[in-house]
């Protein structure tokens, strides 16, 4: 038995309000003959390039780069809605590129903070890694099982946006920091959640 809570996300609330400029964005991008899937490969490309900047130290850049691709994220699937091409292959895609793009940034982290021999960073960015993937990780789980999984405190959107702060103000020890607790405590809520759910679906 599937439970969904009544509580809207922050993803949610923010892709209503961003709406109108994301749909514009989408028929302009259309109107040149792209793809939503080659936006989304676009947008893997630019988060590598900011991933490879966060290796060499230059974390406001990254930031920068960020933040300026972020609304590809919302925008292919408008693409996708728009051209009347929605696809199973390119939702996977779009999930599998997100995994991608977020562990590449942190790799950049760790990679930096390897070299600069800063342990901590290193063993927060592990921790981060590993929350963010088992956040997802937990929800399509629950999901496939017939459970709802989006509940938590920290779930993409707002690790994505907790990153480029720290990389905005030249600090990303306290992002990650912040991701490396937050993500795994919301990987626990969705299990227990999940937990919850089965009690009630077995009576």
């Amino acid at each position: 038995m599937s439970v969904d809570s009544p509580k809207r996300s922050f993803e949610s609330v923010l892709r209503e309000v961003a709406k109108k400029p994301l749909d514009g964005t989408a028929r302009f991008l259309l109107k040149c003959n792209l793809t939503a899937d080659q936006i989304t490969l676009l947008g893997l490309a630019g988060q590598l390039g900011a991933a490879l900047l966060i290796a060499a130290g230059q974390f406001r850049w990254a930031g920068l780069v960020v933040l300026l691709l972020a609304p590809l994220d919302a925008v292919d699937g408008a693409m996708a809605r728009m051209a009347g091409v929605t696809s199973k292959f390119g939702a996977f895609l779009d999930s599998v590129t997100d995994r991608y793009e977020e562990l590449a940034l942190l790799g950049g982290l760790i990679y930096y903070w390897s070299v600069q021999g800063y342990t901590i960073g290193v063993l927060l960015a592990y921790l981060a890694a590993a929350g963010s993937v088992l956040v997802s990780y937990t929800r399509a789980r629950a999901e496939g099982l017939g459970f709802s999984g989006k509940v938590g405190i920290l779930s993409r959107v707002e690790r994505a946006i907790v990153l480029v702060l720290g990389l905005l103000i030249g600090k990303p020890i306290y992002s990650i920091g912040i991701i490396a607790i937050l993500a795994n405590i919301t990987a626990l809520q969705r299990v227990f959640s999940v937990l919850e759910q089965s009690k009630t679906d077995a009576r």
